[in-house]
């Protein structure tokens, strides 16, 4: 027995020799920068005599920087009814009823929601997903050794579902480095360290399954915006409460931040998907530096390029971005763009099909100049050099009272088709008339709207508004009155 146990090790040791480099003392480097980590050795853990390699070392070196992360939401005032003085509502329904004396709404305790890891011990700053701290009014952090720490919101990215906390007043901490998630390769070995359903710090191990993956657009909202994706699938499990935690290489460094799960049951079976630290370094760099995302925009919408199409205007291959529209008066338009044209390199780099392009120009910043590799609709080769305008943001209160506390997105600003619902104020009108933050508002009344400007003419000398929008997978109809 003891024979063919050691032959059914033989493969995994010398598969995963050497796996156990990991972190070593020294002075603590910024991590958001790049930086070199000292490899160590494994212990001699042995079976009848004969070692074999184990993950415990760099698991004890790494869990201490991923903590849990628990939120409260502010107490909701009492929802005002929308359909209150609705002629159409009453004569149905008749007149509502007195409202009855409301109690004051009550605090609510954090609730636990997600992971972080320390990725800055000095200044205590914390990396985990937007989705885990969306619209806390309070965020408590609890750290390794037991220890609970308020913390404060930095910045929040709904785009890359990126956050950056701070933790206040908090010492002793152990970061975790950033590694170069470029350098990934499918087949690596990799950990994933989370609070999955409440349970702190546990541990999985699996490998990388693919790169450079979507979340599938049937599990993604019908109206949303196409996010910044990248992601890495692993097959490590990640389960609910893993969000916002780390995807660990074998040398101690943090090259995901798991993020989303594919799953009927809500369950891990095999399919996870973590944010890489190329993305979320970039954002976090934004975020401390400015306060928030200042993401450049081309200002055109694309599709991929199919086999017919790249046959009918002659191109080597399908690969590139093809543009379906301009929108006008974008940075596109100004550097000569035009539908039709297929673009196929951002600077130094290759454009493989829409997704890559979003992704590519969605993580530089407004103002930058970038040069574009563009085969025309005559078929000629030409570069361009493009400055990226920013996406524009309104305040729902210049579209209607019962909108003030929201902040929205053109539909054209990010492909979508509607206008999007970035974020909503706590307790505000907005916040009480039921709408909430990623909505997509495709129709007001019985218009269509796409930008905020066709928001404001459906909206104009109109007291009650009939919001049609897509919420997640759903399609919700909303009354409001101002």
């Amino acid at each position: 027995m003891s024979r063919r146990i050691l032959i059914g090790l033989s493969g995994l040791a010398l598969i995963l020799a050497g796996a156990g480099a990991m972190l070593s003392g020294g002075a603590p480097t910024p991590s958001y920068a790049q930086s070199e980590v000292p490899r160590g050795s494994l212990p001699p853990v042995q079976l009848d005599g004969q070692p074999f390699p184990s993950l415990a070392p760099l698991v004890e070196a790494t869990k201490p920087a991923v903590v849990s992360i628990a939120i409260a939401r502010p107490p909701r005032s009492s929802l005002r009814n929308p359909f209150q003085g609705d002629p159409f509502f009453e004569r149905f329904f008749g007149p509502r009823r007195p409202q009855q004396p409301q109690q004051e709404p009550q605090p609510q305790e954090p609730q636990p929601t997600g992971s972080g890891v320390i990725v800055d011990a000095e200044r205590g700053l914390v990396l985990t997903n937007h989705h885990v701290i969306q619209n806390a009014s309070e965020i408590e952090v609890t750290l390794s050794d037991g220890r609970s720490v308020a913390a404060a919101v930095v910045g929040s990215d709904a785009g890359t579902d990126v956050a950056v906390l701070e933790l206040e007043e908090a010492d002793d901490l152990t970061q975790m480095p950033l590694g170069d998630s470029d350098a990934v390769q499918v087949g690596d070995f990799v950990v994933a360290i989370g609070n999955p359903f409440g349970l702190t710090h546990t541990v999985t191990s699996g490998i990388v399954s693919a790169l450079g993956r979507s979340i599938p657009r049937s599990r993604r909202a019908a109206g949303a915006p196409s996010p910044i994706e990248d992601f890495i699938q692993t097959d490590a499990s990640i389960n609910p409460g893993n969000s916002g935690g780390a995807l660990v290489n074998m040398r101690g460094e943090l090259v995901g931040i798991p993020s989303n799960i594919l799953s009927r049951s809500g369950g891990n079976i095999g399919i996870g998907f973590a944010i890489p630290t190329s993305i979320a370094r970039e954002i976090m760099r934004q975020l401390l530096e400015f306060g928030e995302i200042r993401r450049g925009r081309l200002g055109v919408i694309v599709g991929n390029v199919s086999e017919d199409v790249a046959q009918a205007l002659d191109l080597a291959s399908s690969a590139g971005a093809f543009v379906n529209e301009v929108i006008p008066d974008s940075a596109a338009e100004e550097a000569g763009i035009e539908p039709g044209d297929v673009i196929v390199r951002v600077d130094d780099k290759e454009i493989e099909g829409s997704g890559d392009l979003v992704n590519t120009v969605g993580l530089r910043s407004v103002g930058e100049e970038v040069t574009l590799q563009i085969v025309g609709s005559d078929g000629q080769l030409k570069l361009v050099e493009v400055v990226l305008g920013g996406t524009v943001t309104s305040s729902g209160e210049e579209v209607h009272p019962a909108l003030a506390g929201a902040t929205l997105i053109n539909g054209e600003d990010g492909g979508y088709r509607g206008v999007l619902v970035e974020s909503i104020v706590p307790d505000s009108a907005a916040d009480n008339s039921g709408i909430q933050a990623e909505d997509v508002i495709f129709r007001v009344n019985r218009t269509d709207v796409r930008n905020v400007e066709q928001m404001k003419a459906a909206a104009e000398n109109r007291s009650l508004l009939v919001l049609h929008l897509f919420r997640g997978n759903r399609r919700v109809v909303i009354t409001v009155r101002g």
